[in-house]
């Protein structure tokens, strides 16, 4: 009963602190989806995890589900830190109702804006800026995240289709010898991918690929 009259009993202070709260959480899961694909490492591991299931020509195996799964939580580990600046910053005074909105979202862009610029060309930042007709930055934190989100989602693919080209070779070679192979023999009419797959296959897991091509994007990162 106590619980329920000091619910009741609730200042307006607190009211519009908890309206805020809600709006702003509201907000951050409506946009969660870009912020995640656009603005993290998610675009490039889930491109490179796409080559490889390509490459092998393994059909749906791993399915989406799965290589969905370990982008995601690979992208997870590798913006830990970025999510936990961000935390301190910006999310952990603004609950405190230490700083005002603005402020957070300044604070918190902040450690976004680090991460996207280690990993963004500087032609694909000179491309979005000269279309905007924008002065050029003295600093890493004046250039806008209209700018900076989109060329980094430019550089971030075209380093998953270098990684991914990459991948492709040692593959390719294998249905060219397959090709070759079964050329010679006279078997023209069998699909050179029907055979060339259980070596791909095994030459995959001997060389322990997947343990390869995560270490390969990890260090991509650093």
């Amino acid at each position: 009963m106590n619980e329920f009259m000091e619910f009741f009993n609730t200042s307006p202070a607190e009211d519009v602190s908890t309206s805020v709260k809600l709006l702003l959480l509201f907000t951050v899961l409506s946009l969660a989806p870009s912020i995640l694909i656009l603005m993290t490492s998610f675009t490039r591991i889930v491109i490179v995890l796409s080559f490889v299931r390509t490459s092998l020509a393994t059909q749906q195996m791993p399915p989406n589900q799965v290589l969905i799964g370990i982008s995601l939580f690979l992208t997870f580990f590798i913006m830990a830190p970025t999510f936990q600046e961000v935390n301190e910053q910006a999310l952990t005074p603004l609950f405190n109702e230490e700083i005002t909105l603005e402020e957070a979202y300044d604070r918190a862009s902040v450690p976004f804006k680090d991460f996207m610029s280690a990993h963004t060309r500087q032609k694909d930042l000179e491309l979005f800026l000269s279309y905007a007709n924008a002065e050029q930055p003295e600093s890493i934190q004046d250039i806008p995240l209209t700018v900076l989100v989109p060329a980094f989602a430019l550089s971030e693919i075209k380093t998953a289709f270098q990684i991914g080209f990459m991948i492709f070779i040692p593959f390719l070679v294998i249905d060219m010898v397959v090709a070759s192979v079964l050329m010679s023999m006279g078997m023209m009419m069998l699909p050179p991918v029907m055979i060339s797959l259980p070596f791909k296959i095994l030459l995959f897991v001997l060389v322990d690929g997947w343990y390869l091509v995560i270490k390969s994007l990890l260090q991509s990162f650093e």
